[in-house]
């Protein structure tokens, strides 16, 4: 594809009408191995897509590019983003936890670009339902994250499988001093954005007078604005506890950790994104590959481990220009590392009694794209069996057999209850309220 087709897909189909300097270099890159360092949500994804669809054939050739992502949130949102910036291809993403029978009717005819994960991608590979031996490109994204999560022995034998490879992009947080002995050691073009920081991020420190810092969270939450915030700390097992803490103080939020099912996972990130809840507590794994725009405040509620998970965390919020505000929550129990800096110190109030809710409630349709449903039907269906209007009706999100609808919370009732019986692409559909 030419470069000026690609910027006018992205900017009719993404919204996106002006391109970062680290978009611009990587964009113009003829080199066919290329290290790209930068932290979440600077707009990386958008720079490697550029990269890889100036250098594809004409659609219809077979497998010609590979993405390689660690989880299925991110492989979802950078097929989001090729599709739209890749029109007359066919792009298929292939991830566990759903069934391989309904992947494996999408590769025919023949993708053009394959999104994945490591252990999906190479499942297909041996049981022989796809072949890559054609395949010249390959961007490998958060291949640090990738390794971490122990993938580096399925990304070896995935590269093994492609003889006709010519063109690498690998993607991480910092330019990595050594390479994987699967690829290249040489001629590598180096792009590093990996110090980035955003001049609209403020950073807060506030002191918790008990070494359990969960009544100090729960005052903090209280005392600043309700908007999207994303608690982290640093175990599983911490997750949950604040969850179920903040659940009994009457404060709306979702949990997201590596513990949980895919499927609860991606739940979780829409009640989250659709504004039906504005917190959610969170491990790492949140830190990267999510694409949550407008995320308000980051509270460290555990200390990151590493600089790396400083700079992630940190990156959820105050992206493309906006404002953001980091909170450090620190007890005499802390050990402040050198990488944890803040500009000011907060002391917030101790209450009593404060209340966090939400003016939106999310709609489950146990219906999806496997019986043809889209928004748009969705829509109609609302329109013509609910008291809704159309702009009521918020972000509308459709899965493979499943699709759920941000609507007024206080017209949620009235909603399922009129939704009750009726039909939608002829077939009895269920509609309930998702709840966190």
């Amino acid at each position: 594809m030419n470069e000026q087709e690609i910027l006018s897909n992205i900017s009719a189909r993404l919204g996106i009408t002006a391109l970062k300097p680290m978009q611009l270099e990587l964009a113009a890159s003829d080199a066919s191995k290329i290290r790209l360092a930068a932290p979440t949500g600077s707009g990386k994804t958008i720079a490697f897509v550029i990269n890889l669809l100036k250098h594809i054939g004409a659609p219809g050739r077979g497998v010609q590019g590979v993405i390689i992502a660690p989880s299925r949130e991110l492989v979802l949102q950078i097929a989001a983003v090729v599709k739209g910036a890749a029109v007359g291809y066919k792009v298929v993403s292939l991830y566990g936890g759903h069934k391989m029978e309904d992947e494996k009717n999408t590769l025919s005819p023949l993708p053009d670009i394959i999104v994945a994960t490591p252990g999906r991608l190479l499942d297909h590979l041996n049981r022989g339902t796809i072949s890559l031996s054609d395949a010249g490109l390959l961007v490998l994204d958060e291949y640090d994250k990738c390794v971490e999560l122990g993938f580096e022995a399925d990304m070896k034998k995935i590269v093994r499988k492609m003889p006709s490879l010519k063109r690498i992009l690998l993607t991480s947080a910092t330019i990595a001093a050594q390479l994987p002995d699967y690829l290249p050691q040489s001629g590598w073009q180096e792009i590093d954005y990996s110090n980035g920081t955003s001049l609209n991020l403020q950073k807060v420190h506030v002191e918790s007078p008990a070494t359990d810092k969960a009544q100090t969270l729960v005052d903090l939450l209280c005392a600043i604005p309700q908007k999207k915030t994303m608690i982290f700390v640093n175990h599983r097992e911490s997750a949950e506890r604040l969850y179920n803490y903040l659940k009994k103080y009457h404060m709306p939020a979702v949990l997201y950790h590596g513990g949980l099912e895919q499927h609860d996972r991606q739940m979780a990130v829409n009640l989250f994104e659709n504004g039906t809840v504005d917190t959610i507590v969170a491990t790492d794994l949140a830190a990267r590959g999510l694409d949550i725009e407008g995320v308000d405040a980051v509270i460290h509620y555990h200390l990151p481990p590493a600089a790396e998970n400083w700079i992630h965390r940190n990156g959820r919020t105050a992206r493309n220009g906006a404002d953001g505000t980091v909170y450090v929550i620190t007890s005499e129990a802390d050990s402040i590392p050198d990488y944890v800096e803040w500009d000011r110190d907060y002391f917030p109030p101790v209450v009593e009694k404060c209340s966090r809710g939400s003016d939106i409630a999310t709609l489950h349709f146990n219906i999806g794209r496997k019986k043809k449903v889209s928004k748009g039907d969705i829509v109609g269906f609302l329109i013509a069996n609910t008291p809704l209007e159309s702009a009521e009706i918020g972000k509308i999100n459709v899965y493979d057999h499943e699709a759920i609808a941000a609507v007024p919370a206080d017209k949620i009732r009235d909603i399922v209850k009129s939704a009750e019986g009726q039909r939608l692409k002829n077939k009895k559909v269920r509609v309930t309220q998702l709840r966190s």
